[in-house]
């Protein structure tokens, strides 16, 4: 049977003026408008299309091959496009618009405003639904990660610590304010590392590997871009950690520590402003 909010797998069974007929797997059958049929790939009687299913204005299945912002069961962080009496309306990249109910709301939006919200079926009605109330759907299994492994972060919320983060789509994580080097807002995604896994499941988190991972890599970085550059990069002791962070990805702490270790080398000569090879 097809899942709704999730993309399909369905056998085209008839060709229509509209659309195409698609199996729904239980004995029914999805339209597919014709809008949507794709032209480089085969859709007659037999094929199969991998499409997204999802309900139309009289809540019926209908199939497209567009390809949502999010769904069922992900996080996503989604525009406020209308405010009516039932709920907060969101942009998904769909023709019919993710409804967010008023008693799902965290904080009060006006449109315009992005949310970061969970999508789920309703039980009640079926419908695809949005939450802002993310608690519920998090931290619901023990968090089994090592140090210093990489992992999708969906950034959520500014706080007084930092900025909490969503682990791939599973737990609340916490880049504390001195791991945040670079620009951050909520609804970036960005590829994080556990700094630490604390006894009582709270999980810290970096937008760097560990030091020990760092220095040698960051070092080999550098030599190289130095050789692509005619031995002459213009950053240094002195250099704006945005610059570096753009440049390299890391804090300006860990490209001071990889500079000082090629030096030690003698490798490089290091200036305020710029570093050169020997």
């Amino acid at each position: 049977m097809a899942l709704i909010g999730r993309f399909n797998s369905l056998q085209v069974t008839k060709h229509t003026d509209f659309g195409l007929y698609l199996d729904d797997g239980a004995g029914d059958e999805i339209l597919l408008p014709k809008r949507y049929i794709p032209k480089d790939e085969p859709s007659e009687e037999g094929d199969w299309l991998n499409v997204f299913v999802y309900l139309d204005s009289e809540d019926r299945p209908i199939a497209t091959t567009l390809k949502p912002k999010v769904e069922v069961g992900g996080f996503a962080s989604l525009k406020v496009v209308e405010i009516n009496r039932i709920g907060l309306f969101l942009d998904w990249g769909l023709p019919k618009d993710l409804l967010l109910p008023h008693s799902e709301e965290k904080r009060p939006l006006q449109v315009g405003d992005y949310c970061v919200v969970y999508v789920y079926l309703d039980p009640r009605t079926r419908r695809i639904t949005a939450t802002a109330r993310l608690d519920r759907y998090l931290d619901q299994t023990p968090p089994r990660y090592s140090r210093g492994q990489a992992v999708d972060l969906l950034v959520a919320e500014k706080t007084d610590l930092g900025f909490k983060a969503i682990i791939i789509n599973s737990h609340w994580g916490l880049i504390h304010k001195n791991e945040v080097f670079k620009f951050l807002r909520p609804g970036m995604r960005e590829t994080g590392y556990i700094r630490e896994v604390r006894e009582d499941g709270k999980i810290s988190l970096s937008l760097q590997p560990p030091p020990e991972q760092v220095r040698d890599s960051l070092g080999e970085q550098i030599l190289d871009q130095l050789r692509a550059n005619g031995g002459s990069l213009p950053l240094g002791d002195k250099s704006d950690p945005q610059l570096i962070a753009q440049r390299f990805g890391v804090s300006k702490g860990n490209f001071k520590k990889a500079i000082g270790g090629l030096y030690k080398q003698g490798l490089i000569h290091i200036h305020d402003e710029r570093i050169e090879l020997t």
